[in-house]
């Protein structure tokens, strides 16, 4: 049996969510977002990320409670 598809996905996307989020926090206000009318596209494309690799997350520990029982 093999290792579900979704686990490492999901490790990717929070790994990345993580990252970029605590940089947009850190960066906000910086005039690098100024170029971007203000919005902090960081700390948001962070926060979809972490968001997607949580939903991927508990997608595969359902399938597997699912197989299990």
């Amino acid at each position: 049996m093999g290792v579900d598809i979704k686990i490492p996905i999901g490790l990717m996307f929070s790994i990345l969510g993580i990252i970029l989020t605590v940089f947009g926090v850190i960066s906000n206000g910086a005039p690098i977002y100024q170029h971007s009318f203000n919005i902090n596209i960081n700390l948001w494309s962070g926060i979809f990320m972490l968001v997607f690799g949580g939903v991927m997350l508990l997608l595969a520990y359902l399938s597997k409670t699912r197989k299990e029982s």
